[in-house]
């Protein structure tokens, strides 16, 4: 079934296209939602704006993109993470994670853009894919490091469980026999 487009549907084409898609899929999704009609000449014509206004967003915004991919050459995240002694991570760092880590170095991508095989469960570093476009990829380091628990924090926990068996050893609160 031949379409023309009244709105740019991804995957599929711009504003203007005239596309060949099933016959379920036109009928059902495309025509009811206002996202196709039929192939006439006034049809075309009266969409020719449209469209020539979508080819400048889309050249403006690969523009910007390709921009993206440059400044984000040899670019590093370092993310933190719990971990046990043998490097194992208590979590795992996801696709997501990693997004969060590049927002806060002002490069805004959505967790889906991040190619990622697997999520990631020990202490490592490693180039992960970025999809900016369909054809358009790039590279990030992704530092994966240990958490560091500050030594303050650490030492007020052991205090605190010091004078805890200190006070069942009193006589406090603790199991007592002598009743």
């Amino acid at each position: 079934m031949k379409l023309l487009l009244c709105k740019t549907v991804d995957k599929l084409g711009i504003v203007g296209d005239v596309v060949d898609v099933a016959a379920g899929y036109g009928r059902n999704y495309l025509v009811p939602y206002g996202l196709a009609t039929t192939p006439t000449e006034g049809n075309m014509r009266r969409l020719a704006e449209a469209r020539r206004v979508a080819e400048e967003d889309r050249s403006r915004a690969r523009a910007e993109l390709e921009a993206l991919a440059a400044r984000m050459t040899d670019v590093e995240v370092t993310i933190r993470a719990k971990a046990n002694e043998d490097g194992v991570l208590y979590g795992s760092v996801s696709a997501r994670d990693i997004a969060d880590a590049l927002a806060e170095d002002q490069f805004f991508l959505k967790a889906e853009q991040i190619l990622l095989d697997h999520p990631i469960r020990h202490l490592e570093n490693m180039m992960v894919d970025v999809r900016l476009a369909q054809d358009l990829r790039t590279q990030v380091k992704v530092w994966v490091v240990r958490d560091k628990v500050d030594e303050e924090g650490a030492e007020g926990e052991e205090s605190s469980a010091d004078s805890a068996e200190a006070g069942t050893e009193a006589g406090g609160h603790g199991d007592s026999t002598d009743a």
